[in-house]
């Protein structure tokens, strides 16, 4: 088990309060909306457009709520969680490692917003992101790339230097 005192670098971001208040809302109107249709045409009838009306939009609010991006380097590795799509943590290590840098990205024009997306240009490869516009860019040594967003991306970078030395 790992220690306590091996991490070197840990961040919890939760996703970017705009985007998750307007899913929020944007979901609640539906609801709404189709309680009013279903009780307009047939009365309180229950039928799977109420039920899915419901529980798909109260069930996607609930993941905007809990979803998080966590950020953990330790001297073996570099760490990636989005929970709750991953339950476990990716790891990435030194070997995995070719190059990184702090940079700031265009959430929305490169990678379609925040979470866990392919890049809207597959050059720009995946993106682990909940708010903000910086972080750090791994090139990894199988080519592909990666990156992390991070309210303290400059901390971040030095950690994985501290890691790959």
């Amino acid at each position: 088990m790992r220690e306590q005192n091996d991490i070197i670098f840990h961040e919890v971001q939760p996703i970017n309060p705009w985007f998750r208040n307007f899913t929020v809302i944007l979901m609640a109107s539906i609801v709404i909306f189709l309680i009013a249709l279903v009780r307009h045409e047939r009365g309180w009838a229950t039928s799977p457009c109420v039920i899915l009306g419901i529980v798909v939009p109260i069930g996607t609010s609930i993941l905007f709520w809990i979803m998080e991006l966590e950020t953990v380097v330790r001297s073996d590795g570099l760490y990636v969680r989005f929970f709750p799509i991953h339950l476990r943590s990716k790891k990435f290590t030194a070997g995995d490692i070719k190059k990184y840098y702090t940079r700031k990205y265009r959430p929305f024009l490169e990678y379609g917003g925040w979470g866990l997306k392919l890049g809207v240009w597959i050059v720009n490869g995946w993106s682990y992101t909940a708010s903000g516009n910086k972080g750090v860019q791994l090139v990894l040594t199988n080519g592909k790339k990666l990156l992390i967003g991070s309210q303290k991306p400059e901390e971040l970078a030095a950690a994985i230097d501290t890691m790959l030395k």
